[in-house]
Formats: structure tokens, sequence, C-alpha cells
């Protein structure tokens, strides 16, 4: 169908193209332009056959003696207003054959002077509206609102269709039960919130609850994007605001979904050099609109946003988005669900444990999830299996995670082996640390940007961190250059993210979390110009304190360095043991590495292994197949 108009556009291009050079060839004819001084000297030598006079324009045809040829000329004023006489007795006196026509006449010539020039600019306004209703929906159109609107019950999601966030759905019943029932709260003098914050980070299913909300309550649905109000011309966003409060009024009871409100409600002011004047313009109507009407019309207002510092305070205060609803990212339980949701209907082998899949994808929101399962499938279809099975599982979340696996790139034995020892020693430090997570797996197999991965997976949901849980945290991340320091004797560097992260955990420790020597002061990092903070504002304590911080700092990362190193040394044997399998083998289950590592020391020294390894088939309970303290 597209390449049908675009042919008969093409089309219709070239005819326009070929009726206006007929036009403009058919004025013009093929005629010498002749002096009025040359003119008459060719009457007088009786040249000209005949000739056509048309107020002070005269053309005319030369004799065969003369070639043929036509002709034309202009008589000077002079001679039309008091001598035309004598050039009259002239052509008469040479036998000059002359025809006479008003001036003026002829259609063409006025077609090419008023008409034509008409048609063409009603032309090119048409072609310019035709390109722009493409883009902007037409000329016209522009100040209308962009929304889509959703007739009732046709958003199918329901609140069935959402994994997990039951507290968040339990908020939201309030606005179904309004929109369904909306006399019986209005019997009671109840309004319910005018509007509802979803607040999130990306990926979390704000628009998916708020679709289902819709659905729940079968009432019309209509969505637009923040950007959606802001285009080219000045006052096209207030002018769609008020459009699409309009709509929404029209069709009460109903839910305007806005997403990506940050979009235009940040704070205003904000920012060097003032803020945008449309953008500020559009964010005012919106207040102004959400003013405008009663609770008890029916029109509930969602948005969404990941980004609540940015917005300006008055569009939360009450009586607008007065209901600020949370959507964190999704707990273990959750991810589970959401799992087992993007999973129905595909081909799973009997090796798949969502579960454990679910421990190790902690941070990750459900669009995560969702894409995690469609690269698994992916790599089940590239590697000829027509199921999909849990190493394709582990494949994609090690992907997501930490990137893909380089299988171009190959480390000669001496590489590999101080890659070993590097990734043994994240793993010794895990076994050591009564509280670190549960190794999980150990390779040496380049992976995105790094040569080698030790993974841990936590074995439930933290949401508070003990002093003691964060020391063992920091000894993890250093354990593999405290395994160089001890067989190598110097360091590499391949421990630079190590370092990089350990160091801000660190920090956090002494400057956020008031866990340091400075007591219990917590300075938080400074806000940013762009959020409408002052531009000179330095930091929050002194220079002084700056150095205390980065000096205490450097020792908690010294002392938990050096105590590694020396455990390590008396536990060297385990070491190599782990090492050793792992430049063998190159991938370890964190089951492996651990009895590697028990083997290979003494009864007393095993007294010290008081981490744990994480299982392969995760029970009901979560238990671990490896006891705590297991000698």
């Amino acid at each position: 169908m597209e390449r049908v108009n675009a042919r008969s556009r093409i089309l219709t291009g070239l005819l326009l193209v070929l009726v206006l050079f007929w036009l403009f060839s058919s004025l013009q004819d093929d005629q010498n332009e002749l002096r009025y001084d040359e003119f008459v000297g060719a009457v007088q030598d009786g040249q000209v056959e005949s000739v056509r006079v048309r107020g002070q324009a005269l053309d005319g045809e030369l004799t065969d003696e003369a070639g043929g040829e036509t002709f034309s000329t202009t008589l000077p004023s002079q001679v039309v207003a008091g001598t035309q006489g004598q050039i009259l007795t002239l052509m008469q006196d040479n036998n000059v054959e002359q025809n006479y026509e008003p001036e003026g006449d002829g259609f063409l010539p006025l077609l090419a002077t008023f008409a034509l020039p008409l048609l063409l600019f009603v032309g090119l306004f048409w072609f310019l509206n035709r390109q722009a209703r493409g883009q902007m929906g037409g000329l016209g159109q522009i100040g209308k609102s962009t929304a889509k609107v959703y007739k009732p019950h046709e958003p199918a999601t329901r609140f069935a269709d959402v994994a997990g966030y039951e507290e968040v759905k339990q908020e939201v019943q309030e606005v179904v039960a309004f929109l369904r029932e909306p006399d019986r709260f209005r019997k009671a003098g109840a309004e319910v919130p005018k509007g509802m914050l979803l607040v999130g980070p990306p990926g979390t299913g704000k628009t998916l609850l708020a679709r289902a909300t819709a659905g729940e309550a079968g009432v019309p649905f209509i969505t637009v994007t923040g950007s959606d109000f802001m285009e080219m011309f000045v006052g096209v966003g207030a002018s769609r605001v008020r459009d699409l409060f309009k709509t929404a009024r029209a069709s009460a009871p109903c839910i305007i979904f806005i997403d990506e409100l940050d979009s235009i409600g940040r704070k205003r002011g904000a920012g060097l050099g003032g803020g945008h004047d449309e953008r500020e313009q559009t964010l005012n109507q919106m207040l102004g609109e959400i003013d405008g009407f009663e609770g008890s019309e029916g029109v509930v207002i969602m948005a969404a946003t990941n980004r609540p510092d940015v917005l300006d305070p008055a569009l939360q205060r009450p009586g607008r988005f007065d209901r600020q609803i949370v959507v964190p990212l999704p707990t273990l339980e959750e991810r589970d669900e959401i799992l087992h949701v993007h999973a129905k209907g595909k081909p799973l082998g009997e090796d798949v444990d969502l579960r454990t899949l679910a421990r190790g994808t902690p941070g990750m929101a459900g669009a995560d999830l969702k894409n995690l399962i469609n690269e698994a499938a992916l790599i089940a279809v590239r590697g000829g299996s027509d199921v999909i099975r849990m190493r394709d599982l582990e494949q994609a979340r090690e992907r997501q995670t930490i990137g893909r696996e380089r299988a171009s790139l190959r480390l000669d034995e001496e590489e590999k082996r101080a890659v070993a020892y590097h990734e043994g020693g994240h793993a010794l430090a895990a076994f050591l640390e009564a509280e670190a997570d549960p190794v999980y797996k150990v390779t040496v197999l380049p992976v995105g940007m790094a040569l080698g991965v030790t993974t841990q997976l936590p074995i439930d949901e933290r949401h508070i961190y003990l002093r003691s849980w964060l020391d063992a945290r920091l000894k993890v991340m250093l354990g593999g250059r405290a395994a160089e320091l001890v067989i190598l004797g110097q360091p590499t560097t391949g421990g630079q993210h190590d370092l990089v992260q350990a160091t801000k955990l660190a920090r956090a420790i002494v400057r956020e979390f008031g866990m340091g020597r400075l007591g219990p002061v917590g300075y938080g990092d400074n806000q940013q110009v762009f959020l409408g903070e002052e531009l000179a504002r330095g930091h929050e304590y002194s220079d002084r304190t700056a150095e205390l911080i980065d000096e205490e700092v450097r020792q908690i990362l010294i002392n938990a360095l050096q105590e590694t190193v020396d455990v390590f040394t008396d536990l060297r044997a385990g070491l190599d043991a782990m090492a050793e399998l792992l430049v063998e083998k190159e991938s370890l289950t964190g089951e492996e590495a651990l009895e590697a590592v028990r083997g290979a020391l003494t009864p007393e020294q095993r007294g010290l292994l008081r981490g744990r390894a994480s299982v392969t088939e995760t029970s009901e309970s979560v238990r671990d197949r490896v006891p705590v303290g297991a000698a």
C-alpha cells in the first residue's frame, strides 16, 4: 500500500511539472526581439509581412525574402501617445498587413500572471501540511493531545498478570473500587486521591501496574508520555495539556497515565542560567488543570517516574499527586514468581531451577528477568538445543551481569595460573568468612572485561547490613590481591576493579554509615547544581575532616588486606589445590572449590572454613548442602 501511494505521488508530481512546462512554453514563441529603430528600418525596406498590435506590444512576421521569421518589439510611449499615426502610415505605404487586439486579452497571460502563482502557493502549503501530518498529525492538529485512548476493557492486563507487588496492588485497590462504584464513595463524602505517583527504578513494571489498574476497573485508559507535550512550537505543550484533560472529562470515569513525568515536571528555575520557559509553561498548565477538577468527577491521574528527586515540589503537594507509591526492585520471592510468569509456555529442561536463578539475580527488575529468559532461549537455539537448559540460563545471567564470554581470548599457562590464584583468593576469602555469601561458581574463562569471575549467591534478601558483614565483604573483594601477594609476591593489574569497589565500600562505611573512628556522623553526597542546588556549594565538612576520612578509609583497606594475607599464608596448601584444579577444569562449582580446599588442609585448618558453598539444587528451606564449619 505504501509503495502504491509513493508511486501515485511521483506520477502526480511529474504530471504537474509537465503541465507547468507546457503553460510556460506556450507563452513563449521563438521570436526575435527587435529594437524600434530596427523595426522601422525593416518596414522601410519592405521586409515586414504582417504585424499584430496590442497597446505598446507589437509582434509580426518577416517576408520570405527576409527569412520568414517572427519578431516582436515594443512601441515607445511617445509613439503610442502622439505620433502613432506616422508608423501606421509607414506600414500602409509598405503594404504591411495590420491586426489590432485589445490590450491584456488572452486567458493564458492572465493565468500566468495571477492564477499560476496562487496555485503554486496552495500546492506548497498542501505539501508542507502533508509532510507535517506524518510527524505531528498535521499543522491543524499540532495543538491537539497525542495521547492514546484505550476503550473500556481494552487493556486486557489484570492484577493477576502482574507477579508479586502485593502491597502496591493494595495501594491502588481504592482507585479501582472508586471507579467501579463511585456512588458509594459520594454518599460517604469520601474522595480518592486525584493523583498517584508510581516511583521506582526502570523496568519494575510501573506502566504495567497502571494498565492493570485500568483493566481491573473497566474504564477508559488514556496514556501519554511526558515528552509528547514538548514540540518545536511555543505554547504547544500547554495546548496539549488542555486538550488531554478535556478528553479525560469527556471520557470520565477514566484513568490518565503520564509516563516519564520528570521530562516536564522538573524543578522550575533549576540549573545554570534559569529554566526552560516552554517546559515550565507546560508544567504550570498541568498544575492548573489538576486543580481545575474535583475528585468526584471520576478522573484519576497516574504518573510514573524513576527520578522523584528532580520533580517540582508543587506536583507532590496535597491535592495533586498526593499519594506516592514506591515500586521497588523485586524481592527473591517476587523474582521467583516473575521468572515463572515469563517462563510459562517455554520448553524448560529438567535441570532448570528457577529458584536458584532467582537467588542469582538480585537487583534485577522485571524487564531484566524477561530479557534474561529470552536471551537464554536464544542461546539454547544457537547451541542446537530444543529446550532451555540451566547452563543456558546461567550463561544468559552472566552475559547480563558481567558480559559475554570471550571465546576468542586465550590466556597462556602463566596468565591462566595467575588468574586462577586471583579468583581462588576471592573464593577462599568467602570460605573463611561466616557472613559472606555462599560461593556459587569460580571460573578462569574471560567474561566481559574480566579475565575470570567468582560468583556468589545470597541465601536470602538483605535489607540491613551489620559492620561484620561489611568487613567480610571487604575481605572477599581484596581476596584476589591477597592471593597474588602470597603466591606471586607482587600484585597484578587484574585487581583494579576490586580495588575501586572496595574503596567505595570503605568510604561509605566511614562517611555515610558513621561506622568509623569519626563517630556517628554521616556526610552525604553533594546535590547536583542542575537539581536547583547552589553552584558554589562545597563539602559539608572541613578539609581537616576530609583528610581524616581519607586516612581512615586507607587504614581499613590496609587492615583488611593484611588480615587476609596472614590467613592465606597459613592456608596456602588449600589455595594451591583449588588453583591447580581451576587451571585444569577452567570452571568449578562452589562445592568443587570448597572440597578442593578442604582436601588439602589439616583437620585443625578446616575449622577455619566457616563460609559456605552454594547449593546446586535448592530445597524449600534453602539449606546449604555443605554445613557451616564442616570439618
